[in-house]
């Protein structure tokens, strides 16, 4: 900024202020108008400064209508017309900042919005009935023979088990392992029903 800015600038802030102070002093001597000229000199420049909070519109609004509120219950202890300008611009600072504190910490949340972010979880009682089933499911799988044992927990395991592989490491032909894997699902169904399972 040049010099002659800053000066223009200065001198644009003193007229402000000395509108500001004319306006005052109109209205603390009887006349209305003088409140209406001095908000519609004021409002702009306290709009700035409680937007400078980040606060929301609606906030902002409400901190400028207390500003001016708070400055019609003490225009009397304001004895210099000239002080009311930086008078407002400090009220509504204080007022932004304890409304930009208070949304800060109170940021209320709808539990329908947090849903989608929330896992799915089962029930206490679901959990419980599944670890049994499961328990029950692997007791069951214990009273096989070791063929079955093992045949039945690579078909489970397994996406697709490599036929050629599990022929080779249980000792069958490769066109016995469906056939087989049926009896054992057979023999493993018997040990459920009679486990209470099924």
């Amino acid at each position: 900024m040049t010099d002659t800015q800053a000066g223009s600038a200065s001198a644009a802030s003193d007229d402000l202020w000395d509108a500001a102070a004319a306006q005052f002093a109109i209205w603390r001597e009887g006349d209305p108008r003088g409140l209406d000229d001095l908000v519609a000199v004021m409002t702009p420049v306290l709009w700035q400064v409680v937007r400078a909070y980040r606060v929301s519109p609606e906030v902002a609004e409400d901190v400028i209508q207390s500003t001016w509120l708070a400055l019609v219950r003490r225009r009397d202890s304001i004895d210099d017309p000239q002080a009311v300008g930086g008078w407002l611009t400090t009220t509504a600072r204080r007022a932004a900042w304890r409304a930009s504190s208070r949304t800060q910490r109170d940021v209320s949340i709808d539990p329908l919005d947090l849903e989608p972010y929330i896992p799915a979880a089962c029930s206490a009682e679901s959990q419980v009935v599944e670890g049994d089933e499961r328990s029950r499911l692997w007791r069951a799988v214990a009273t096989l023979d070791q063929r079955c044992q093992r045949l039945l927990r690579v078909v489970a395991f397994e996406q697709r088990p490599d036929y050629a592989a599990l022929s080779s490491d249980l000792r069958m032909p490769v066109g016995s392992i469906g056939p087989t894997r049926g009896r054992c699902l057979t023999k493993l169904r018997t040990a459920l029903a009679d486990g209470g399972v099924l």
